[in-house]
């Protein structure tokens, strides 16, 4: 009996394997090249994107005056060339690979209305509009993928989710403020622990004003904040509105870049108990953004100590050896003496009395 039920278990077994492979094996559309996936859709006709991640997390993006644009961070301007190269893969995808007609699919491969890696809408110019799932990737450089509103689900190559992340930061320049370290003359740094000003000699070489006879200025962290302040480096775009929680009122640092050409001044606002980043903003740009926490350390802790050499170690003066203590023989002791460095106990008179005369 009990291999009769054994035999039941793989045969059941093998009936599911079938199945699956009947269900989401590839297959080929009739035509040899398929036909658009997303038919009439052109890339240069989109003007908004709006991506969601499995995560909850949105982007939207639009075109304005032929600029790509983050419109929630008051149009701070995208990296077009990321957003063309994304529509151009999308409006190429086609039917050439069919995965599944069932909707019983959608869930396992990730494409399902409320369970997916990616969705994506688009809107062109007519108004025409499109939306789709990003799913699993079974392979390198491939994905399922599939349209709102119908059961079938493709397999798309060269694509990847990577290509649409739902963060700002993946869509603009993540560097805010970009200048030529080779052009500064001078930066100065204000935060509560002072005023410094850093200033670059005919050499090349960095030092710290009113330097004191006996310090030196250390050239590496002086070059490492020369080199973070004028290539900023954000996690994320705010837009224009100065807002209370920024703590632009009672800035933590302020560091002014002084060029050949230009004077350039970034103000550090305040730091979000939550993410750890803090706010900046720069006297070249009317948009306000986020930085790391390590990105802002030297600007907003750092005080004049931490950009000089450490002061040389003092040599240590030798301590000369004693001399040799030279033992004294017995025979040379006199009588009744004790011996060099041997303590003598007398005991009292009256401990012990003598003999009687």
């Amino acid at each position: 009996m009990k291999e009769r039920w054994n035999q039941i278990l793989v045969g059941l077994l093998i009936a599911q394997v079938l199945l699956c492979v009947v269900v989401l094996w590839p297959r080929r559309a009739a035509s040899g090249t398929g036909e658009p996936l997303l038919p009439g859709l052109k890339a240069s006709d989109v003007v908004a994107l709006t991506i969601t991640d499995d995560q909850g997390k949105s982007i939207a993006l639009r075109r304005v005056e032929g600029t790509w644009v983050l419109p929630d961070a008051d149009n701070y301007p995208a990296d077009g060339t990321k957003v063309t190269t994304l529509l151009n893969k999308l409006a190429g995808l086609t039917t050439r690979r069919l995965i599944t007609r069932t909707a019983a699919s959608h869930r396992q491969l990730d494409v399902a209305d409320n369970d997916f890696r990616r969705r994506i809408e688009l809107e062109t110019m007519e108004g025409q509009q499109y939306r789709l799932y990003l799913g699993s990737s079974p392979q390198f450089d491939t994905i399922h993928v599939r349209v709102a509103g119908r059961d079938e689900t493709y397999l798309a190559s060269n694509l990847s989710v990577g290509e649409a992340q739902a963060t700002p930061i993946s869509w603009v320049d993540p560097v805010y403020l970009r200048l030529d370290s080779s052009e500064v003359q001078t930066v100065t740094l204000r935060n509560r622990n002072g005023t410094l000003r850093f200033l670059k000699g005919e050499d090349g070489k960095w030092t710290l004003e009113g330097l004191g006879p006996e310090e030196r200025a250390d050239q590496s962290r002086i070059s490492a904040l020369v080199q973070t302040v004028t290539s900023l480096r954000m996690t994320e775009p705010l837009g224009k509105e100065a807002r209370p929680e920024y703590g632009m009122d009672s800035p933590t640092a302020l560091v002014t870049i002084q060029t050949s050409t230009e004077t350039v001044t970034l103000t550090v606002g305040a730091q979000d108990p939550e993410t750890k980043t803090y706010v900046v903003i720069g006297s070249h740009s009317p948009y306000y953004v986020r930085v790391t926490e390590a990105v802002a350390r030297d600007l907003v802790e750092k005080g004049r100590d931490y950009f000089l050499q450490p002061p040389p170690t003092p040599t240590p003066t030798p301590t000369p050896s004693p001399e040799p203590t030279v033992a004294t023989s017995p025979a040379a002791t006199p009588a009744g003496a004790p011996a060099t460095g041997t303590p003598l106990t007398v005991p009292p008179e009256s401990a012990t009395p003598g003999p009687t005369p």
